[in-house]
């Protein structure tokens, strides 16, 4: 499926140039297809709960398949939150490895979850970034033999930086720590395999890139590892057959699937399952592709004119959003939103990010707003 037609089938392209995707990906048709369908279902069956566990199943298929791991390997969650929060409720060794290092570039959640963990014996340690980039070397510096975790993003929310999960993934596991990686800010955008990574565990959602709405995400813990950790947090439908309803025995799934709590959020599996059955037709390499090509005419043109650009020029170490500093990031936003073209801030920067349904003509037209409001961007 070509751009062209990818953006066919969402809406807001009608009258806008939609470049936000890092904070909520453009509502598709079959999207809102999927969520009428749910309404129907629960208008004409009134609770058919059996066919929307199915609808569930399906959902956990299609996201394993997206990253290379096991259905069993995922979670089925409702936040990046709930998901971390699953993993740090385990028996943690932390009297023996009392350590987990959070980097710098973290989504506030990372540290929000971990830090609680202190009043348990963790010791939490940032990796320290160097200016707008956090190399392995950050993390180099403070993971070592007391370490349990690395917790990190894959993409920095903030800028736009990417982490090379691989060369973090052997760190830690040559000095005995798990790699725990957040990747809201990525998949969907560009493929992602947690095996030939190394990565032990996942978090991600399906707001963002994987184009579904609030309510769904996604938990992977390789499948030894969640044979063995055991998440105190935990409910009904983290049991190994939830429709037992045994209140007097803990009987938690032998699988990822015990890290999950309450009655699935049914309207979010159905957006999301549509949004990822979706994304397969595309592909993830063909997606990635045509980001990147995104992202490098943004670059380009912000050099060219000059413009202070917070965000890896090197296409290997930038996500799918670009970052330009402001001197007054709340006008400059105002002004694009005024001429239909819509971004987002963090930091006071203005943030672009792309997808399939982005068009070279929309970078032009971000450059052409930009051009116009020059008062309102750093330059170097």
């Amino acid at each position: 499926m070509t751009p062209e037609e990818f953006r066919s089938l969402f809406p807001i392209f009608d009258e806008k140039v939609y470049l936000n995707s890092c904070s909520q990906g453009a509502l598709g048709r079959p999207v809102q297809a999927a969520l009428e369908e749910f309404m129907t279902t629960w208008h004409e069956q009134g609770n058919p709960w059996e066919l929307w566990c199915e609808r569930m199943e399906e959902l956990r298929g299609e996201f394993a398949g997206l990253i290379n791991a096991e259905p069993d390997e995922v979670a089925v969650t409702f936040s990046a939150s709930t998901a971390a929060s699953a993993v740090a409720s385990c028996a943690w060794p932390w009297r023996a490895r009392p350590r987990v290092v959070v980097g710098d570039f973290d989504f506030p959640t990372m540290g929000h979850v971990w830090l609680a963990q202190k009043a348990r014996g963790a010791e939490i340690v940032f990796a320290q970034s160097e200016g707008d980039r956090l190399p392995t070397s950050a993390f180099e510096a403070v993971v070592d033999e007391r370490t349990t975790l690395v917790a990190t993003s894959h993409v920095c929310y903030r800028n736009g930086y990417k982490t090379d999960v691989g060369a973090l993934a052997r760190l830690a596991h040559e000095r005995g720590a798990l790699l725990l990686v957040d990747a809201f800010q990525s998949v969907g955008a560009e493929p992602l395999d947690v095996k030939a990574l190394g990565v032990d565990m996942l978090v991600t959602g399906t707001l963002k890139y994987l184009l579904g709405t609030p309510g769904v995400a996604f938990l992977y813990v390789r499948r030894d590892l969640a044979e063995r950790l055991v998440p105190a947090d935990t409910g009904w439908f983290g049991q190994r057959d939830p429709f037992a309803y045994d209140l007097h025995h803990l009987d938690r799934a032998p699988t990822a699937r015990r890290f999950q709590s309450g009655s699935p959020p049914v309207p979010a599996v159905y957006a999301a399952l549509a949004a990822l059955r979706l994304l397969r037709q595309v592909g993830l390499d063909r997606v990635a592709t045509h980001v990147r090509a995104l992202g490098e005419r943004l670059v380009a043109g912000a050099r060219e004119r000059g413009l202070d650009l917070m965000t890896p020029a090197d296409p290997d170490r930038r996500g799918p959003l670009v970052m330009l500093r402001c001197q007054d990031v709340q006008t400059l936003i105002g002004r694009l939103a005024e001429r239909g073209v819509l971004c987002s801030t963090r930091d006071g920067a203005l943030r672009v990010s792309f997808h399939h349904y982005n068009l070279a003509s929309d970078v032009d037209a971000l450059l052409s707003g930009l051009d116009d409001n020059p008062g309102h961007l750093a330059v170097v």
